[in-house]
This record gives C-alpha cells, sequence and structure tokens, in this order.
C-alpha cells in the first residue's frame, strides 16, 4: 500500500469525522478553510499545533497525523476510545445508527438544538400539544 500524504490523512480524517473544511478551519486557530484546502493538496504545510488540533477535531489520534508530516505513518488511526468494560460498551441499533448519520449532516445549529431537545432543555411537539390541550 502506497505511503499516504499528510494532506490526504487530513482530508480522509475530515470526511470521516462529518465535517466540511470550513467547520474544521474554525476548530483551528489562525486557519481558514483554504488553509485547510491547501493542505489537503499539499499546497501547505501545517505546524505540528494545527495538526494537534485537527486530529482532536476529527476524532483521530495526534501521533498518526504527526507521524504522516513526519512521514512515518501509512494510515489516520482513529483516536482510542476510553476504556470500558466489554459489558458497557454501547451497541447501536439501526435507529440509533440513523440518528448518528443524521447529527453528523446536521449544520452546528441543527445539532445543538438536537442535543438541548434530548436532554429535555427544549418542548417536544407532544409536550407543545399537551399544553395547548390543558389551556382548551
Amino acid at each position: 500500500m502506497a505511503k499516504k500524504r499528510v494532506g490526504e490523512l487530513i482530508k480522509e480524517a475530515r470526511t470521516n469525522a462529518g465535517m466540511t473544511q470550513e467547520q474544521l478551519a474554525r476548530k483551528v486557530k489562525e486557519t481558514s478553510a483554504s488553509d485547510i484546502s491547501k493542505a489537503e493538496r499539499g499546497e501547505l504545510e501545517l505546524n505540528k499545533e494545527q495538526l494537534k488540533a485537527i486530529a482532536k477535531a476529527t476524532g483521530v489520534t495526534q501521533k498518526s497525523l504527526l507521524d504522516a508530516a513526519a512521514g512515518k505513518s501509512l494510515m489516520v488511526k482513529p483516536a482510542a476510545a476510553k476504556k470500558t468494560p466489554a459489558s458497557s460498551q454501547l451497541r447501536l441499533n439501526a435507529g440509533e445508527k440513523k440518528l448518528i448519520e443524521l447529527y453528523r449532516a446536521a449544520n452546528p445549529d441543527a445539532r445543538n438544538y438536537a442535543v438541548a431537545v434530548l436532554k429535555g432543555k427544549v418542548p417536544t411537539l407532544m409536550q407543545n400539544i399537551g399544553g395547548i390541550i390543558d389551556i382548551l
């Protein structure tokens, strides 16, 4: 397997995280969407701090991007999940997987709203209807 350039690894990590170049750039200090684009094409070399921020934002290990920048890595490695006993690991059903897909595809405002609804901070449609019925 041919060794991937760091730019290809950045793009792979970004797309796997469901992020646009603009969304990623907002999470990396002093980096624009244009800088992310140039880095992905291999036209701009990002510094160590930028690579660390990209790794954190996309959920890959910092080591995988830093090693790639140094010419050592072959692939993006997902960041290790917190170690938990096997009995407490989550298994997702089809509905839960669909929710994750929808969440990743949503814009930041929609994501924040969805989280607020799930935390019970925003009344659901049924709660609103119940309130209207109580008034009548």
